[in-house]
Formats: C-alpha cells, structure tokens, sequence
C-alpha cells in the first residue's frame, strides 16, 4: 500500500499528515517540559502502536488507555506501564491479572470504598499486587470523588493497609475544561483540576497515606497551563491530531489539524445546493461538539484532497449513516469544481470519535502518497 497515490485510495478512510502529527506531538512535549512534568499520553486517541511509540522517539513508555483491549494490545507491542483510566468493577479484574502475569504494570483507579474492598479481596485471594489510585471530581463533571470527602481517606487507609495492593496516588480528569469559552478560563481549570488532587493527597498525608503518582490533565488544561506544582504526570491524547472542537477551544488552529477523512463526491443536488459525498455518519461520527461553540462545524469542514487546504465556503450540512450532506455557507455551490468521483476531505468535530469506526490510517508526508499504513485497535 505504500506509495500509493491518495487520490486512489478507497474511500471513506482516514488520513493522517505525518508533519502536522509529529509537531503537535513535539510542542506539547515542549511545553509540559517546559514546566517541569512529565506526559503519560492517553493513546485512547489514535489507538495505534505506531503513534505511540512516536511520542516517545520511535521507543515506548508509560501510557494511558481507555479499555482493556488497548491496554493488551499496547503490552503486545511493547508498552508495559499503562494506567487504565476507567474505574475497574470486579468482572474485569482477571484480564488485569493476565496483564500482570505476563509482565505488565497496570495502574488501576476506583472512587468507592466497595470496590476497594472487592480489589483488596481479589489480589489477596488471587496471590497478585494491584496498584491502585482513587479518581477525584475536581469539576462535578463525571466520576470520581470530591477531594474533601471523607471516604477519600477512608479507601487509601484500606488499600494501603492491605499487603496486596498499593495505594499510588491520585488522578483526576479536568473534564469541564471542554465547556470553557476562553482561554483564561482553561487555564483556572487546569488550576482547580491540580489543586484538586494536590488537596486530597495532603489529606491521606494525616492518617500515614503518601502519595507517589499524582496525574491529571486533558488537551486543554495541558495546552494553557502554565503551574503543575504537586503532579507528577500529565495525560492528554487528541492533541495528537487536534479537531474542530479543540480549535473552537483555542487549543489549534485549523491548519494543525493532522487527520481527515477522505471521501468521494458521489452525487450532485443542485435543487438543494448539495454535495452528496461517501463519508456519512459512521465515517464522520456524528459528535456535534462545536454546537456549543461560538462558530458550530456542524458535522465537519471541508478540504481539498490533493493538499488539504480548507475550502472555506463548504461545511457538512448532516451525516446520515452512509451519506454525507455538504452545503455551502454562501448559499451557491459551483458543481463543475467538484464532479462525481472527485475527492474530498472532511476535518473532523472529535477525532477519537471519527476516527473509530476506521480500522488503519494512511499516512503521508507530502499530501500526494502513501508512505506508511497504520493499524488502529478496536473494541473493549
């Protein structure tokens, strides 16, 4: 497949700017260096061994992911410290001890004290150490615990008294960053997500409980912050590629946006002033994020396919499951530019959605070829 000219590529598929790619990874890396911490990226983004070794030059190292299936198929790669950052229910703790038994770390995290006990439990009977953190809601917006809460204390003293787990630490997840306006207001949540989980660790401190892992971080806090004093590790993975949604944000422009979706105009409605293309809502994902936004993508932008460059007045109207639906903004679309068979590409609204459905990506470094073929992993 490699070498092969973009333009002949079937289609619906999902390309990727290796340029673009390898600088958003390096002015993250820059950045966070920049300020004294370390990135465990969330590889729940490109979910492909290939992008992740090149966030650490072509080697491995410790990363994050959402599910089971990415954290066996990162091990079989090579990457052996992994944070699932899922709280773990009993039912999937012997696929973690598979993990350990053949040599993985496995950072778990859980925000209740009946699952302490069943963790504790498990590892005794199963002869086997879990490392555990507890997960903090430092923004009311989605699992974990309020830093202050008293059962905080009460699961570390449980997990770190227990001879078969290890209490690491914390984490949180600034979740709420992503309904911030403005770039001021990112940067406050990346303050409020660190002293979260800086306060909580202080609070284990007065019953005997350290802390040795403190992780926090989202694309947005990550991009704005400029203070992570008290964490030892950033997370953060849609930087990698960038979206819509994180330009709307301030975290991108547009043009450093490294994935798209290549697709084929199959079909004119000039009555509705409508391109039919390939690309529908299993393509594109349906995420309408930027909704929210001061500018609304609707269901993505489009761009020349030969190099990319964003054809301002075109925008994807609506996805339907195989069809998508683009219009122009100025109301007129000049068909004979885009005939039947021609190409396209869509940016997408959030990438870890579109880029879902896809099983590989193509890569390319000059816009025009094929220069590597990506495998991506799936499923739970």
């Amino acid at each position: 497949m490699k070498n092969e000219q973009i333009l002949g590529l079937q289609t619906p598929c999902l390309v990727l700017d290796r340029t673009k790619f390898i600088k958003n990874i390096d002015n993250m890396k820059a950045h966070l260096t920049s300020l004294g911490v370390s990135l465990r990226p969330h590889v729940k983004t490109a979910k492909s061994l290939e992008a992740a070794r090149c966030l650490f030059n072509g080697n491995t190292g410790p990363i994050t992911v959402s599910t089971l299936r990415e954290a066996e198929y990162f091990f079989e790669g090579g990457f052996s410290d992994i944070l699932y950052a899922v709280g773990i229910v009993p039912h999937k703790l012997p696929r973690v001890k598979s993990l350990l038994k053949a040599g993985a770390r496995v950072l778990l995290i859980l925000d209740s004290l009946e699952m302490a006990r069943s963790v504790t439990e498990y590892a005794l009977q199963n002869n086997i150490v879990l490392e555990i953190l507890i997960e903090i809601d430092s923004d009311m917006h989605r699992a974990g615990l309020s830093p202050d809460d008293p059962l905080v204390s009460e699961i570390a003293v449980v997990l770190n008294d227990c001879p078969a787990t290890h209490f690491m630490g914390f984490m949180t997840h600034a979740g709420e960053s992503y309904n911030c306006t403005t770039p001021a207001e990112i940067k406050k949540h990346a303050q409020i997500e660190r002293d979260a989980v800086a306060f909580a660790a202080k609070q284990v401190e007065k019953f005997g409980v350290s802390s040795k892992i403190i992780s926090a971080g989202s694309t947005p806090t990550a991009h704005f912050s400029d203070d992570w004093t008290g964490v030892t590790e950033v997370r953060a993975g849609v930087f990698v590629f960038q979206d819509l949604f994180q330009a709307g944000l301030g975290v991108c422009d547009v043009d450093d946006i490294a994935l798209s979706v290549l697709t084929t105009v199959t079909g004119h409605k000039k009555n509705q002033n409508r391109i039919i293309v390939d690309a529908g809502g299993l393509a594109l994902s349906k995420d309408r994020g930027t909704a929210a936004q001061k500018f609304d993508r609707l269901y993505g932008l489009v761009c020349s396919a030969e190099d990319g460059t964003l054809i301002p007045d075109l925008i994807v109207e609506a996805a339907n499951q195989e069809h998508g639906l683009i219009t122009s903004t100025s109301g007129k679309i000049n068909f004979a530019e885009f005939p039947i068979g021609s190409r396209l590409r869509i940016l997408p609204n959030h990438v870890c959605m579109t880029a879902a459905a896809h099983s590989h990506y193509y890569v390319t470094d000059d816009n025009q070829s094929v220069t590597d073929v990506w495998q991506r992993c799936s499923g739970w």
